[in-house]
């Protein structure tokens, strides 16, 4: 075999262009739900990639769409994947080689995680509509390590540990609470389930966080009041957060760079780039609430791409977060035109020092 040294070669990026769908990129998606898909043959259904700057190849996300009453192909293979369904209801079928089917309704707002190299199917439950869901994978990063398809679709491995075929509430919905961290592999709605306070992040806010199908992949659940936001942090690539209620915007810049303002409502998704600090913003009438989907299991340790310094710690402690005083008094004078453009009140009161006396008076 002869080799081209003057490229490199990028498995993920040939097999992803193979694919022959629609490959969004950018620095956020204003709305998933309106994302164009295509006829995609690997799955069987429609599809479109969605590798967003922030991402910085580690990690992608693509948008699936199963026609009225159909299913996609059976699938498996040796990644990771996270499943929120953004419009419609269905059942997946999972199971190990061999082993009993798993099969689990959904519906829009469910939340689940394939087991690593799993069997799997996905069906639509509705006949005259489309069902529609969002995926964030680490295909890039699998793909790019071993650079072989063949061993990431076709290998027969079976992680037991990871989904033992005999547990039989694996996808039930029942999780292991422990402070802010919940084990669990399938959540039925994102919406509704219940949150935790969060004193370390500010604003009032609360969050969950969810421990997936063992993966080294997490994700979790924020929500903060009206007339809040939260403080400005910094963290790896690949936080894919998805807007679920509320409108707002979040600020996003390097260190000591321009900064960057993404406003957003239900159904947008940003990636925040690598080590970029960024502040997430409620200016609008009701409670904004977010699922981020992305790197960093809170139980498995991976090096590569696991933030060395805590998020929650003072940047002047060593940590990767902005306390309020701390921070640019513009961020609060952006905030402040914004709410006034809604009528909304501030109520930071307090927490900033640069509030105005009647931001102090409403909070």
């Amino acid at each position: 075999m002869r080799y081209n040294h003057d490229a490199k070669v990028d498995t993920y990026d040939n097999w992803q262009r193979a694919q022959k769908i629609p490959i969004n990129r950018g620095f956020f998606i204003e709305d998933l739900t309106k994302v164009e898909v295509a006829p995609w043959e690997h799955k069987g259904g429609l599809g479109a990639f969605v590798n967003l700057d922030g991402a910085g190849g580690t990690n992608d996300g693509y948008v699936c769409e199963i026609p009225p009453g159909k299913k996609l192909k059976e699938q498996k293979h040796l990644y990771e994947e996270m499943v929120y369904v953004l419009d419609g209801h269905g059942a997946t079928s999972i199971w190990q080689r061999d082993g009993k089917k798993h099969t689990f309704e959904w519906q829009t707002g469910s939340l689940f995680a394939i087991p690593l190299n799993a069997h799997y199917q996905h069906f639509n439950g509705q006949g005259n509509a489309p069902a529609r869901y969002f995926a964030v994978t680490n295909a890039p990063f699998m793909m790019n390590l071993f650079h072989n398809l063949d061993f990431i679709f076709g290998d027969g491995f079976t992680f037991a540990d990871r989904f033992p075929p005999e547990e039989e509430e694996y996808f039930s919905g029942k999780g292991r609470l422990w402070g802010r961290k919940l084990e669990v592999n399938f959540v039925p709605n994102v919406y509704d389930i219940q949150l935790y306070e969060w004193k370390e992040r500010g604003a009032g806010g609360r969050n969950v966080n969810f421990e997936l199908a063992g993966n080294v992949m997490g994700s979790h659940i924020s929500e903060f009041p009206v007339g809040r936001y939260k403080k400005a942090h910094r963290h790896g690539p690949g936080a894919h957060v998805i807007i679920l209620g509320g409108q707002g915007y979040s600020l996003l810049w390097p260190n000591n760079g321009d900064m960057v303002r993404v406003d957003w409502k239900p159904g947008c998704v940003v990636v925040p780039p690598n080590q970029w600090f960024h502040q997430h913003f409620n200016s609008g009438a009701d409670p904004a609430r977010y699922l981020a989907l992305r790197w960093n299991s809170w139980r498995y340790r991976f090096v590569a791409l696991t933030d060395e310094k805590p998020i929650e710690v003072d940047v002047k402690q060593g940590g990767n977060q902005i306390e309020y005083e701390d921070e640019d008094p513009k961020i609060h004078q952006i905030f402040e035109s914004a709410l006034a453009k809604v009528g909304a009140p501030c109520r930071m009161g307090s927490m900033v020092p640069w509030c105005t006396q009647k931001d102090r008076k409403t909070a």
